[in-house]
């Protein structure tokens, strides 16, 4: 009987780790703070490419720079500015996470790239907790997936209109997403891994 009642104890201690490893709460950030990614699109590479470096922390923004340049994300660590695109809504990120929960959104963006703008309806689930390797290391991640209903048009006067897939892991151990990859109609396949994070000392 004893016996059975530690197994029992022990299955319920378990139990209770996984159900708290399985939801992430919004991270706290600090100035000084600093991560590294490669950016490749159809060959693999560990070459850093994207610094990001946090400045300041408000209750409704981070500030801070991308390669230098000025770089402005959501308290849910969403891009609202880069050097690469603007957006008015972005939701990439809803804390808490967990496994199960979805939602949707509606954004209009702006791509320094090419100087195309346009409208997002776009839904994210969270589908599962599990490990993923990257450059930096290995990590405990939440997978989400992005279905991004894109419309829009180019300075040219093209019109934009697909859906873009992005399948991307948060890991609360980074505080980042360390890892995504887009499937882009229009630009081909992105890929982004976290090479490095550096916290603030």
């Amino acid at each position: 009987m004893r016996l059975a009642a530690r197994m029992l104890q022990t299955l319920a201690l378990c139990a209770c780790a996984v159900a708290v490893a399985q939801t992430a709460e919004r991270p706290v950030l600090k100035p000084g703070d600093r991560w590294t990614f490669a950016v490749w699109y159809t060959v693999p590479t560990a070459e850093p490419s994207r610094t990001w470096q946090i400045t300041s922390v408000a209750a409704d923004a981070i500030e801070g720079t991308e390669n230098g340049e000025r770089l402005r994300l959501t308290a849910d660590l969403n891009v609202l500015a880069s050097p690469r695109e603007r957006h008015s809504n972005p939701n990439a990120l809803r804390f808490p996470l967990e496994v199960g929960r979805t939602w949707q959104y509606a954004d209009e963006w702006y791509f320094a790239g090419t100087g195309g703008n346009g409208t997002i309806d776009g839904s994210v689930e969270v589908v599962a907790f599990e490990r993923v390797s990257v450059p930096a290391g290995a990590f405990e991640a939440f997978r989400l997936v992005r279905k991004d209903k894109v419309g829009g048009r180019s300075p040219k006067g093209s019109l934009y209109d697909a859906e873009i897939v992005t399948t991307y892991w948060y890991a609360p151990a980074a505080r980042a997403v360390v890892k995504s990859e887009s499937r882009n109609p229009y630009i081909g396949p992105v890929n982004v891994e976290l090479v490095g994070h550096f916290p603030a000392k």
